[in-house]
């Protein structure tokens, strides 16, 4: 009698984005540098708002705040033509969100332009954007997927010039941090890889209302004394400004309607745009891939 064989599956779009973040990820000497930090005050005041953001947005908008600041969270190190340090001058967030994809899980990326300067209901809209709309419908989607059927030597090598040669496009296209959680169903990540310089990343909320916070730093760009202090700034603006602005929201309640949801396709907070005019890195690349990219493949859908 014949045992059962497994299943080929292929790989998709989503699981090919990942595979091709863990390969540069790998590269980074990274560690975490965890604080408790207190939210009691945060959850009354998160649950009188009128929208109830997200607890991702609030430590993003913190921790954006917290690089304004301080230069050194805005720095990525680049390694060609020679090593050397790039600062940018914001702070951009890479938000990961899961999505459904073709009936299985994916995790996508959703960018946020210098989550400092926005409104908390400007990120709220914005997340709700990236959560809600169909798939092909978010700019920032669309090319992930599409740019997934790029042979993987291309896709290598364009994410390798993008990370190395110019740190504006690298900024711009995969932010100066991410920010990953599992709070939300309890768990806690214990050591998230990435190829950017800082990932933030908490844990579940505990009945003391205390929280895990932690910060993955790229040790080529920053050392674990000066993260260990951000990370106190963090709580510190928490309690503070963000605090402050979720009392004020729910004293003038500043939520749109539906409507006026609608008839924003694609809230500021959200709108990161990708080409750089002026930037002429690897044109030849760029226009291989810009060709790969707009290839369609038949019998699949993005």
């Amino acid at each position: 009698m014949h045992e059962p064989k497994g299943t080929i599956l292929p790989i998709s779009g989503p699981r090919r984005f990942i595979i091709d973040l863990v390969h540069f990820a790998r590269q980074v000497p990274s560690v975490p540098v965890s604080r408790l930090v207190d939210v009691s005050d945060l959850i009354e005041a998160r649950a009188e708002h009128p929208m109830r953001p997200s607890w991702a947005l609030l430590f993003m908008k913190a921790y954006a705040m917290v690089g304004a600041e301080h230069a050194p969270l805005r720095r990525a190190l680049l390694e060609f033509p020679w090593s050397r340090l790039y600062e940018h001058p914001w702070m951009n967030c890479a938000l990961a969100i899961e999505r459904s994809f073709q009936g299985d899980h994916g995790v996508f990326i959703g960018l946020f332009r210098a989550p400092d300067q926005q409104t908390i209901t400007q990120l709220q809209l914005a997340l709700d954007f990236y959560k809600d709309q169909p798939l092909e419908k978010v700019g920032v989607y669309r090319r992930a997927l599409k740019f997934s059927r790029v042979p993987r030597p291309i896709r290598r090598l364009f994410w390798w010039s993008t990370l190395n040669v110019s740190g504006y496009k690298r900024a711009k296209r995969f932010g100066t941090f991410g920010l990953t959680s599992y709070g939300a169903l309890g768990a806690e990540s214990l050591h998230p890889i990435s190829p950017l310089t800082t990932t933030l990343t908490f844990g579940p909320i505990s009945p003391e209302r205390r929280v895990v916070v932690k910060l993955i730093y790229d040790h080529r760009v920053l050392d674990g004394v000066y993260v260990a202090r951000r990370l106190r700034d963090v709580e510190a603006h928490l309690n503070g400004p963000i605090l402050d602005e979720l009392r004020r929201d729910s004293a003038t309640p500043p939520a749109p309607s539906s409507s006026s949801r609608e008839a924003s396709p694609e809230p500021p907070a959200a709108t990161v745009r990708l080409d750089v005019p002026g930037d002429p890195i690897s044109p030849g690349l760029e226009a291989a891939v810009e060709r790969s990219v707009d290839v369609e493949v038949p019998g699949k859908a993005i």
